[in-house]
């Protein structure tokens, strides 16, 4: 199996908020592992290593192999932490992979042929991509670092489904028969509206707007004459 991490990991007993809270200043995350037929393990791993590898796709996609005292462990990442406030991982949960059963879990989805595609480069489009990483079961031996979907061909228009995605022996996509979801497309770009001229809004007066300015005066100046009028004919 292709092991693309390695970490120090010790057991801890104390448990609860505080333990946690003590066990991060000290410069080590608290961590579980659990899976593979046996009981859920409380581990502590360096901080500072993690904070070199969060950064990482590949972190979550591969196999992560754990010294534990004597004890080899590999896992895989299922969940990162991270403080709501501070680049800080408060807590890591990993799962065992045992080598003869299939692990699930997402890969990123790395798109080519982007830039030179017919759909871009002559025709003026612009690719929207819907999905990122998609999730995959597979065997431990099987498992590849990403997915790769080539766009070289596209034109204006077009879409590229999961059912895409060229997928290696062993690989599989387990929600595909039931969800065939669009992961990247090539649309026309969106012409903004144009914005009214200065001469266009002095033109048309929003409604409900008063009147001009002369306006009220010629009209007091009409039902002035009016009166007249009926004041000569008594």
């Amino acid at each position: 199996m292709r092991i693309g991490f390695n970490f120090s990991a010790e057991p801890r007993s104390a448990q609860g908020k505080g333990a946690s809270r003590r066990l991060r200043r000290t410069g080590k995350v608290p961590a579980i592992l659990y899976g593979g037929h046996n009981e859920a393990e409380s581990l502590a791993v360096e901080h500072q290593k993690l904070l070199l590898v969060i950064e990482d796709e590949r972190f979550y996609s591969s196999i992560v192999q754990l010294q534990i005292g004597d004890r080899a462990q590999p896992a895989i990442v299922k969940d990162v932490q991270m403080h709501p406030a501070k680049n800080q991982v408060v807590h890591l949960d990993l799962q065992r992979v045992v080598e003869n059963e299939p692990i699930r879990l997402h890969l990123p989805i790395h798109f080519k042929g982007e830039a030179a595609c017919p759909g871009v480069k002559t025709q003026g489009g612009v690719v929207s991509h819907m999905m990122a990483d998609v999730e995959i079961t597979c065997l431990p031996k099987d498992l590849p670092e990403f997915l790769e979907l080539d766009l070289s061909e596209m034109n204006i228009n077009e879409t590229k489904f999961l059912a895409d995605i060229p997928l290696p022996p062993g690989v599989t996509i387990p929600h595909l028969a039931h969800r065939n979801a669009p992961v990247v497309s090539i649309h026309s770009p969106r012409v903004a509206e144009p914005e009214p001229t200065a001469e266009a809004a002095a033109a048309a007066p929003a409604e409900g707007a008063a009147p001009a300015a002369g306006a009220a005066p010629a009209a007091a100046e009409a039902a002035k004459g009016e009166a007249k009028k009926e004041g000569g004919k008594k």
